[in-house]
């Protein structure tokens, strides 16, 4: 049985609670003052300061990994920028992002201390974003430096801004909207800034196109073409579709869907030769304030290949511990189910996730997901996140090097303005 560590997660809670409070006592007024002292001249006619304050523990503990100790991670992570006002349709943003290890019993896959469990959050301070774009031509926006680039749900592209580090995209961005309801995006990147503040030159040619159809879907089609991305195999061309939407029924009861095709196969200096699938469909309702979700996510693998979305936000998909950034060689099929409520301002979330192979012929296990999260105002936020992935005993889950149970333990405090 897995226990609770400590008196570190006891204190952690209390240095999350007492950071936040403090930062929002007499909410109101201080707000209003911050507010107005990160703009430049009046309503910011000479550029605005952004700031992200963000205080995280996290506990990591896996059965039988012997001699690896469990990890426990105290950090605090700054994100500083100023953005410029738009000036004849050019506007220019930069940002620095540090990240301090106020205990540091982890492995942050930087600090080199590998007999602790890992927490990708290493101490670390780097440019995050440095972009200027141009707002000149009609419907059109051009970007071009380092950027955030969130694409979609992020399954393929996205800042995987769970880590303290996110990941940031040194790439050219034309996105254009001149036909009504249709967002085109075209781009090229040239490098990956990683959450562990690594970069990696890459080639890839992005075209990403949405239609909104109203409040009932959004058709969005997709091709990439990764090439150069530290190991040759992880050169690929994906092709995809997506179609979702939430649309509202009489009695204030509420659907959602979320459906999904998708193609990879190798590409360029690839060794492999494959193309493999991935699916997914996503059902809901809400009504009285509470959502209820369930649906299937499938990535193929051939026993050689999988499927991968190495530069999508990995943290969101196949559950929170995290055991499937990297799709196994027999694939993996996730069947989940969720239950989302929210009392007096606070959100409750729980989710099942059960894993298996893409063909349902081995078992990868079971994982169980609590999140509790408090906003106060649109500053301040409080969040704790519990992760238990219960492995399966079987050949298929030790094979795929995820048959040890695993808990995870976060501890959060947020400030944003």
């Amino acid at each position: 049985m897995i226990k609770l560590t400590s008196s570190l997660f006891r204190v952690s809670c209390v240095s999350a609670v007492t950071f936040l409070m403090a930062s929002s006592v007499q909410a109101a007024n201080i707000n209003e003052k911050v507010e107005n002292a990160l703009l430049f001249g009046e309503q910011g006619q000479y550029g605005q300061v952004k700031f992200d304050l963000r205080f995280r523990y996290e506990n990591v503990f896996i059965a039988n990994d012997l001699p690896i100790k469990t990890a426990n991670a105290n950090t605090l992570r700054l994100r500083f920028g100023y953005l410029t006002p738009e000036f004849h349709g050019v506007q220019i943003y930069a940002e620095y992002e540090g990240n301090l290890a106020m205990q540091d019993d982890y492995n942050s896959l930087r600090n080199g201390l590998t007999n602790y469990e890992v927490v990708a959050d290493p101490q670390k301070q780097e440019l995050n974003q440095f972009w200027l774009s141009y707002t000149g031509l009609p419907d059109t926006l051009i970007k071009g430096g380092r950027q955030k680039i969130v694409l979609d749900n992020q399954r393929f592209i996205g800042n995987d801004s769970w880590r303290q580090m996110e990941q940031t995209f040194d790439a050219v961005l034309i996105s254009n909207q001149s036909i009504e309801n249709l967002t085109l995006n075209f781009i090229y990147i040239g490098q990956v800034q990683t959450v562990i503040s690594t970069e990696h030159p890459i080639t890839m040619p992005v075209l990403n196109f949405s239609y909104n159809f109203g409040r009932f879907s959004t058709l969005t089609g997709y091709g990439y073409w990764l090439a150069d991305y530290v190991d040759a195999v992880n050169s690929t061309q994906t092709y995809g579709v997506r179609i979702h939407g939430d649309p509202k029924l009489k009695h204030d009861i509420q659907l959602s869907y979320d459906v999904g095709y998708s193609n990879q196969a190798n590409y360029q200096n690839n060794p492999g030769n494959y193309a493999l699938d991935r699916y997914n469909i996503i059902l809901g309702a809400t009504y009285a304030g509470i959502t209820i979700k369930s649906g299937m996510e499938q990535l193929d693998g051939n026993g050689t290949y999988a499927f991968q979305t190495p530069l999508g936000s990995t943290h969101l998909f196949q559950g929170w511990a995290d055991k499937f950034i990297v799709t196994p060689e027999d694939g993996i099929r996730d069947i989940q189910a969720s239950i989302d409520k929210s009392f007096y301002g606070v959100q409750f979330l729980f989710a099942y996730h059960h894993f298996t192979d893409s063909n349902s012929h081995g078992e990868y296990g079971n994982e169980y997901d609590v999140l509790v999260s408090k906003h106060f105002g649109k500053h301040y936020q409080l969040l704790a996140k519990y992760a238990f992935y219960d492995a399966s005993d079987s050949v298929a889950a030790v094979d795929a090097g995820v048959g040890e149970n695993t808990q995870k333990i976060w501890v959060q405090g947020n400030m944003n303005f």
